[in-house]
Protein backbone atom coordinates (compact mmCIF):
# COMPACT_ATOMS: atom_id res chain seq x y z
CA UNK A 1 0.00 0.00 0.00
CA UNK A 2 1.34 3.41 -0.37
CA UNK A 3 2.40 5.43 2.37
CA UNK A 4 1.66 9.69 2.35
CA UNK A 5 2.24 12.29 4.47
CA UNK A 6 -0.49 14.77 5.29
CA UNK A 7 0.09 18.05 5.57
CA UNK A 8 -1.38 17.84 8.75
CA UNK A 9 0.18 14.85 9.75
CA UNK A 10 3.34 15.10 12.45
CA UNK A 11 5.22 13.49 15.14
CA UNK A 12 4.18 12.73 18.01
CA UNK A 13 5.07 15.19 20.78
CA UNK A 14 8.58 16.60 19.23
CA UNK A 15 10.54 18.78 21.83
CA UNK A 16 9.26 21.88 22.19
CA UNK A 17 12.81 23.85 22.51
CA UNK A 18 13.68 21.54 19.40
CA UNK A 19 10.68 22.75 17.28
CA UNK A 20 11.19 26.09 18.78
CA UNK A 21 14.82 26.86 17.99
CA UNK A 22 13.91 25.86 14.13
CA UNK A 23 11.45 28.19 13.99
CA UNK A 24 13.08 30.95 15.12
CA UNK A 25 15.91 29.97 13.14
CA UNK A 26 14.07 29.82 9.82
CA UNK A 27 12.11 33.20 10.57
CA UNK A 28 15.16 34.73 11.06
CA UNK A 29 16.73 33.10 7.99
CA UNK A 30 14.02 34.42 5.34
CA UNK A 31 13.80 37.77 6.34
CA UNK A 32 17.94 38.70 6.82
CA UNK A 33 18.63 38.12 2.89
CA UNK A 34 15.50 40.75 2.16
CA UNK A 35 16.71 43.16 4.71
CA UNK A 36 20.17 43.29 4.06
CA UNK A 37 19.05 45.29 0.76
CA UNK A 38 18.12 48.44 2.42
CA UNK A 39 20.99 49.70 4.27
CA UNK A 40 23.53 49.24 0.95
CA UNK A 41 20.39 50.62 -1.22
CA UNK A 42 22.73 54.52 -2.23
CA UNK A 43 25.52 51.75 -3.02
CA UNK A 44 23.94 49.64 -5.35
CA UNK A 45 21.84 52.26 -6.76
CA UNK A 46 25.50 54.36 -7.13
CA UNK A 47 26.53 51.10 -9.09
CA UNK A 48 23.52 50.17 -11.28
CA UNK A 49 22.54 53.45 -12.66
CA UNK A 50 18.92 52.84 -10.82
CA UNK A 51 15.93 55.39 -10.45
CA UNK A 52 14.16 55.49 -7.36
CA UNK A 53 11.24 53.66 -9.46
CA UNK A 54 13.69 50.33 -10.38
CA UNK A 55 14.41 50.85 -6.21
CA UNK A 56 11.03 50.16 -5.17
CA UNK A 57 10.61 47.54 -8.05
CA UNK A 58 13.80 46.26 -6.34
CA UNK A 59 12.10 45.28 -2.79
CA UNK A 60 8.72 44.78 -4.78
CA UNK A 61 10.07 42.03 -6.62
CA UNK A 62 10.46 39.57 -4.17
CA UNK A 63 6.43 40.74 -2.79
CA UNK A 64 5.56 39.90 -6.32
CA UNK A 65 7.20 36.44 -5.99
CA UNK A 66 5.97 35.93 -2.31
CA UNK A 67 2.51 36.15 -3.95
CA UNK A 68 2.29 34.59 -7.00
CA UNK A 69 3.92 31.30 -5.61
CA UNK A 70 2.31 30.98 -1.89
CA UNK A 71 -0.77 29.28 -3.38
CA UNK A 72 1.43 26.98 -5.43
CA UNK A 73 3.11 26.80 -2.39
CA UNK A 74 0.50 24.98 -0.62
CA UNK A 75 -0.33 22.43 -3.47
CA UNK A 76 3.51 21.67 -3.06
CA UNK A 77 2.85 21.27 0.71
CA UNK A 78 0.05 18.92 -0.05
CA UNK A 79 2.01 17.06 -2.35
CA UNK A 80 5.48 16.22 -0.88
CA UNK A 81 4.68 17.28 2.74
CA UNK A 82 5.56 20.30 4.40
CA UNK A 83 9.09 19.20 5.73
CA UNK A 84 10.10 18.74 2.15
CA UNK A 85 8.75 21.83 0.65
CA UNK A 86 10.21 24.07 3.68
CA UNK A 87 13.81 22.27 3.47
CA UNK A 88 13.79 23.32 0.19
CA UNK A 89 12.34 26.78 0.27
CA UNK A 90 15.19 27.79 2.42
CA UNK A 91 17.86 25.76 0.44
CA UNK A 92 16.96 27.93 -2.71
CA UNK A 93 16.42 31.52 -1.12
CA UNK A 94 20.32 30.56 0.63
CA UNK A 95 21.19 29.80 -2.94
CA UNK A 96 19.94 32.59 -4.59
CA UNK A 97 20.27 35.49 -1.93
CA UNK A 98 23.97 34.93 -2.83
CA UNK A 99 23.47 34.69 -6.25
CA UNK A 100 22.70 38.63 -5.79
CA UNK A 101 26.59 39.00 -4.82
CA UNK A 102 27.55 38.54 -8.81
CA UNK A 103 24.78 40.36 -10.58
CA UNK A 104 26.26 42.50 -13.70
CA UNK A 105 23.42 45.00 -14.35
CA UNK A 106 19.77 45.44 -12.88
CA UNK A 107 18.28 42.74 -14.38
CA UNK A 108 20.57 40.16 -13.16
CA UNK A 109 20.27 41.31 -9.93
CA UNK A 110 16.10 41.46 -10.29
CA UNK A 111 16.12 37.48 -12.23
CA UNK A 112 18.44 36.45 -8.51
CA UNK A 113 16.05 38.72 -6.08
CA UNK A 114 13.02 36.81 -7.51
CA UNK A 115 14.28 32.93 -7.34
CA UNK A 116 15.18 34.21 -3.93
CA UNK A 117 11.45 35.47 -3.87
CA UNK A 118 10.62 32.29 -4.93
CA UNK A 119 12.35 30.09 -2.37
CA UNK A 120 10.95 32.53 0.54
CA UNK A 121 7.11 32.45 -0.72
CA UNK A 122 7.09 28.24 -0.89
CA UNK A 123 8.51 28.37 2.50
CA UNK A 124 5.71 30.76 4.10
CA UNK A 125 2.98 28.94 3.12
CA UNK A 126 4.86 25.92 6.15
CA UNK A 127 5.55 28.09 8.54
CA UNK A 128 2.12 28.08 10.35
CA UNK A 129 1.69 24.63 8.67
CA UNK A 130 4.73 23.90 10.86
CA UNK A 131 3.72 25.48 13.83
CA UNK A 132 0.54 23.36 13.43
CA UNK A 133 2.46 20.42 13.07
CA UNK A 134 5.26 20.81 15.74
CA UNK A 135 2.96 22.38 18.45
CA UNK A 136 -0.73 22.15 17.96
CA UNK A 137 -1.39 23.13 21.60
CA UNK A 138 1.57 26.09 22.36
CA UNK A 139 0.30 27.31 18.46
CA UNK A 140 0.20 31.04 20.26
CA UNK A 141 4.21 30.92 21.37
CA UNK A 142 5.73 28.98 18.47
CA UNK A 143 3.76 31.73 16.23
CA UNK A 144 5.30 34.49 18.44
CA UNK A 145 8.65 32.71 18.72
CA UNK A 146 8.98 32.32 14.68
CA UNK A 147 8.10 36.05 14.31
CA UNK A 148 10.85 36.97 16.77
CA UNK A 149 12.93 35.50 14.84
CA UNK A 150 11.82 37.10 11.84
CA UNK A 151 12.11 40.68 13.40
CA UNK A 152 15.91 39.45 15.11
CA UNK A 153 16.89 38.56 11.54
CA UNK A 154 15.11 41.94 10.12
CA UNK A 155 17.36 43.98 12.72
CA UNK A 156 20.68 42.12 12.58
CA UNK A 157 21.13 42.70 9.16
CA UNK A 158 19.56 46.38 8.92
CA UNK A 159 21.44 47.54 12.30
CA UNK A 160 24.70 46.52 11.68
CA UNK A 161 25.33 46.14 7.89
CA UNK A 162 26.76 49.62 8.03
CA UNK A 163 28.73 50.07 10.91
CA UNK A 164 30.00 46.14 11.46
CA UNK A 165 29.48 43.88 8.03
CA UNK A 166 30.58 46.61 5.44
CA UNK A 167 33.90 47.59 7.02
CA UNK A 168 34.56 44.31 7.63
CA UNK A 169 33.78 43.37 3.36
CA UNK A 170 35.86 46.29 2.33
CA UNK A 171 32.67 48.47 1.65
CA UNK A 172 31.42 46.04 -1.33
CA UNK A 173 27.50 45.54 -1.62
CA UNK A 174 28.34 42.22 -3.54
CA UNK A 175 30.51 40.63 -0.65
CA UNK A 176 28.11 42.35 1.82
CA UNK A 177 24.78 40.08 0.52
CA UNK A 178 26.92 37.02 0.34
CA UNK A 179 28.02 37.42 3.57
CA UNK A 180 24.21 37.84 4.88
CA UNK A 181 23.30 34.32 2.93
CA UNK A 182 25.30 32.43 5.61
CA UNK A 183 22.48 32.43 8.46
CA UNK A 184 20.33 30.62 5.35
CA UNK A 185 22.88 27.75 4.72
CA UNK A 186 23.05 27.37 8.67
CA UNK A 187 19.29 26.96 8.98
CA UNK A 188 18.57 24.70 5.56
CA UNK A 189 21.14 22.16 7.19
CA UNK A 190 19.79 22.09 10.33
CA UNK A 191 15.80 21.40 8.45
CA UNK A 192 17.77 18.70 6.57
CA UNK A 193 19.38 16.79 9.84
CA UNK A 194 17.35 18.07 12.79
CA UNK A 195 13.87 18.76 11.94
CA UNK A 196 11.52 16.07 13.44
CA UNK A 197 9.80 14.19 10.48
CA UNK A 198 6.23 13.88 10.22
CA UNK A 199 5.03 10.45 10.72
CA UNK A 200 3.32 8.81 7.57
CA UNK A 201 0.02 8.06 7.35
CA UNK A 202 -1.87 5.42 5.36
CA UNK A 203 -4.15 7.27 2.59
CA UNK A 204 -7.39 4.76 2.00
CA UNK A 205 -7.90 4.34 -2.06
CA UNK A 206 -11.14 6.00 -1.39
CA UNK A 207 -10.24 9.19 0.36
CA UNK A 208 -11.04 12.53 -1.21
CA UNK A 209 -8.12 14.60 -2.88
CA UNK A 210 -6.19 16.54 -0.23
CA UNK A 211 -7.14 20.24 -0.83
CA UNK A 212 -4.37 23.01 -1.46
CA UNK A 213 -6.97 25.55 -3.17
CA UNK A 214 -7.69 28.58 -1.10
CA UNK A 215 -11.26 29.16 -0.15
CA UNK A 216 -11.52 32.89 -1.79
CA UNK A 217 -15.06 33.24 -0.76
CA UNK A 218 -14.09 33.52 2.75
CA UNK A 219 -14.45 36.97 4.44
CA UNK A 220 -11.93 35.80 7.25
CA UNK A 221 -9.44 35.05 4.55
CA UNK A 222 -9.28 38.51 2.51
CA UNK A 223 -9.28 40.31 6.04
CA UNK A 224 -6.25 38.59 6.73
CA UNK A 225 -4.77 38.62 3.41
CA UNK A 226 -5.52 42.68 3.40
CA UNK A 227 -4.46 42.72 7.22
CA UNK A 228 -1.02 41.54 6.53
CA UNK A 229 -0.74 42.51 3.15
CA UNK A 230 -0.47 46.75 4.40
CA UNK A 231 1.46 45.54 7.18
CA UNK A 232 3.99 44.28 4.80
CA UNK A 233 3.81 46.88 2.42
CA UNK A 234 4.56 49.80 5.03
CA UNK A 235 7.35 47.46 6.18
CA UNK A 236 8.90 46.72 3.26
CA UNK A 237 8.36 50.25 1.43
CA UNK A 238 9.94 52.13 4.81
CA UNK A 239 13.02 49.77 5.01
CA UNK A 240 13.35 50.78 1.07
CA UNK A 241 12.30 54.44 1.18
CA UNK A 242 14.02 55.92 4.60
CA UNK A 243 18.11 55.57 3.08
CA UNK A 244 16.98 57.72 -0.33
CA UNK A 245 14.72 59.92 1.77
CA UNK A 246 17.31 60.83 4.28
CA UNK A 247 20.16 61.15 2.25
CA UNK A 248 18.08 63.63 0.19
CA UNK A 249 17.13 66.00 3.11
CA UNK A 250 21.02 65.86 3.48
CA UNK A 251 20.83 63.02 6.91
CA UNK A 252 22.34 60.45 5.06
CA UNK A 253 24.96 60.04 8.31
CA UNK A 254 21.26 58.71 10.44
CA UNK A 255 20.50 56.22 7.79
CA UNK A 256 22.27 53.60 10.04
CA UNK A 257 21.12 54.64 13.05
CA UNK A 258 17.13 54.92 11.70
CA UNK A 259 16.65 51.84 9.98
CA UNK A 260 18.59 50.21 13.03
CA UNK A 261 15.61 51.69 15.46
CA UNK A 262 12.86 51.47 12.60
CA UNK A 263 13.47 47.27 13.08
CA UNK A 264 15.26 47.03 16.38
CA UNK A 265 12.03 48.60 18.02
CA UNK A 266 10.19 45.77 16.16
CA UNK A 267 11.96 43.22 19.11
CA UNK A 268 10.33 45.13 22.10
CA UNK A 269 6.99 44.55 20.65
CA UNK A 270 7.78 41.27 19.87
CA UNK A 271 9.39 40.24 23.33
CA UNK A 272 6.37 41.76 24.57
CA UNK A 273 4.15 39.26 22.83
CA UNK A 274 6.77 36.80 23.24
CA UNK A 275 5.86 37.12 27.26
CA UNK A 276 2.12 37.94 27.22
CA UNK A 277 -0.41 35.47 28.31
CA UNK A 278 -2.09 33.74 24.97
CA UNK A 279 -5.60 35.41 25.85
CA UNK A 280 -4.42 38.70 25.71
CA UNK A 281 -2.97 37.79 22.22
CA UNK A 282 -6.32 37.17 20.73
CA UNK A 283 -8.37 40.51 21.47
CA UNK A 284 -8.82 43.58 19.11
CA UNK A 285 -6.42 46.53 21.48
CA UNK A 286 -3.27 45.72 19.08
CA UNK A 287 -5.05 47.57 15.99
CA UNK A 288 -6.75 49.97 17.93
CA UNK A 289 -3.24 51.16 19.48
CA UNK A 290 -0.85 50.44 17.70
CA UNK A 291 -2.07 51.11 14.16
CA UNK A 292 -2.40 54.84 15.16
CA UNK A 293 1.08 54.41 16.60
CA UNK A 294 2.32 53.38 13.05
CA UNK A 295 0.65 55.68 11.41
CA UNK A 296 2.05 58.87 13.86
CA UNK A 297 5.31 57.14 13.71
CA UNK A 298 5.73 57.14 9.81
CA UNK A 299 4.48 60.52 9.64
CA UNK A 300 6.72 61.91 12.30
CA UNK A 301 9.81 60.81 9.67
CA UNK A 302 8.69 63.19 7.43
CA UNK A 303 7.46 65.73 9.78
CA UNK A 304 10.51 65.68 12.18
CA UNK A 305 14.21 66.36 12.31
CA UNK A 306 17.46 65.00 14.19
CA UNK A 307 16.28 62.81 17.13
CA UNK A 308 12.52 63.36 16.41
CA UNK A 309 13.30 61.05 12.94
CA UNK A 310 14.92 58.31 15.04
CA UNK A 311 12.27 58.48 17.36
CA UNK A 312 9.22 58.06 15.06
CA UNK A 313 10.86 55.30 12.87
CA UNK A 314 10.98 53.17 16.47
CA UNK A 315 7.12 54.23 16.89
CA UNK A 316 6.67 52.54 13.18
CA UNK A 317 8.47 49.67 14.08
CA UNK A 318 7.12 49.14 16.79
CA UNK A 319 3.68 49.41 16.10
CA UNK A 320 3.71 47.41 12.52
CA UNK A 321 5.63 44.24 14.83
CA UNK A 322 2.90 43.92 17.08
CA UNK A 323 0.73 44.08 14.41
CA UNK A 324 2.28 42.02 12.19
CA UNK A 325 2.79 39.03 15.15
CA UNK A 326 -0.90 38.74 15.63
CA UNK A 327 -2.28 38.77 12.28
CA UNK A 328 0.68 35.85 11.21
CA UNK A 329 -0.56 33.62 13.52
CA UNK A 330 -4.01 33.34 12.98
CA UNK A 331 -3.86 30.71 9.70
CA UNK A 332 -2.82 28.36 12.33
CA UNK A 333 -5.34 29.21 15.02
CA UNK A 334 -8.37 29.36 12.69
CA UNK A 335 -7.65 26.88 10.34
CA UNK A 336 -9.72 23.75 10.77
CA UNK A 337 -6.91 20.56 10.63
CA UNK A 338 -4.97 19.93 7.60
CA UNK A 339 -6.28 23.45 5.90
CA UNK A 340 -3.81 25.50 7.40
CA UNK A 341 -1.61 25.43 4.27
CA UNK A 342 -4.57 26.32 2.58
CA UNK A 343 -5.59 29.39 4.52
CA UNK A 344 -2.08 30.86 4.67
CA UNK A 345 -1.47 30.15 0.59
CA UNK A 346 -4.48 32.90 0.35
CA UNK A 347 -3.36 34.80 3.26
CA UNK A 348 -0.12 35.13 1.49
CA UNK A 349 -1.40 35.84 -1.90
CA UNK A 350 -3.12 38.60 -1.34
CA UNK A 351 -0.90 40.49 1.02
CA UNK A 352 2.14 39.68 -0.71
CA UNK A 353 0.57 41.75 -4.29
CA UNK A 354 -0.60 44.50 -1.86
CA UNK A 355 3.06 44.72 -0.57
CA UNK A 356 4.10 44.28 -3.99
CA UNK A 357 2.35 47.11 -5.95
CA UNK A 358 2.95 49.55 -2.47
CA UNK A 359 6.81 50.30 -2.81
CA UNK A 360 6.61 50.48 -6.68
CA UNK A 361 3.57 53.11 -6.11
CA UNK A 362 6.07 54.89 -3.19
CA UNK A 363 9.17 54.85 -6.14
CA UNK A 364 6.18 56.92 -8.76
CA UNK A 365 5.15 59.16 -6.14
CA UNK A 366 8.55 60.54 -5.69
CA UNK A 367 9.39 60.50 -9.19
CA UNK A 368 6.35 61.65 -10.60
CA UNK A 369 6.60 65.09 -8.01
CA UNK A 370 9.93 65.22 -7.26
CA UNK A 371 9.37 65.86 -3.64
CA UNK A 372 10.71 62.77 -1.82
CA UNK A 373 7.99 63.07 1.26
CA UNK A 374 5.23 61.88 -1.21
CA UNK A 375 6.98 58.45 -1.03
CA UNK A 376 5.61 58.01 2.57
CA UNK A 377 1.66 58.63 1.35
CA UNK A 378 0.91 55.08 0.73
CA UNK A 379 2.48 54.12 4.01
CA UNK A 380 0.29 56.19 6.06
CA UNK A 381 -2.50 54.88 4.04
CA UNK A 382 -1.73 51.67 4.64
CA UNK A 383 -1.50 52.10 8.75
CA UNK A 384 -4.59 53.69 8.58
CA UNK A 385 -6.30 50.41 6.71
CA UNK A 386 -4.41 48.02 8.88
CA UNK A 387 -5.91 49.57 12.02
CA UNK A 388 -9.32 49.11 10.44
CA UNK A 389 -9.45 45.92 8.54
CA UNK A 390 -7.44 44.16 11.96
CA UNK A 391 -9.85 45.42 14.33
CA UNK A 392 -13.12 44.23 12.25
CA UNK A 393 -10.82 40.88 11.60
CA UNK A 394 -10.18 40.03 15.61
CA UNK A 395 -13.81 41.62 16.64
CA UNK A 396 -15.46 39.53 13.81
CA UNK A 397 -13.72 36.06 15.17
CA UNK A 398 -14.37 37.02 18.46
CA UNK A 399 -18.14 36.82 18.15
CA UNK A 400 -17.60 33.45 16.00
Amino acid sequence: MNRSTSPGAGPAMPPLFLVLVLLWLAGSAIRIPLLAVPPVIPLIHHDLHMSETQVGLLMGLPLSMFALAAVPGSLLIGRFGVLVVATAGLAIATLAAAARSVAIDVWTLYAATLLMGFGVAIFQPAFPTLVSIWAPSRAWLANAVSTNGMLVGATFASASSIPVMLPLVGGSWRLDLLAWSAPGLVATLLYIFAAPRPRAVPVAPTAPPRQWWPDWRSPQLWLLGITLGVNNALFFAANAFVPDYLTSIGRGDMIGVTLGWFNGAQLIGSFAMLFMAERLQRGPWPFLIFGPVTLAGLLGIVLCDGVWIVVSAAAAGLGAAVTFIVTFGLPAILSPPGGVHRMAGGMFTISYGIAMIVPVICGACWDLTGLPWTSFMPLALCAAVMTIFGTVLISRNAKQ
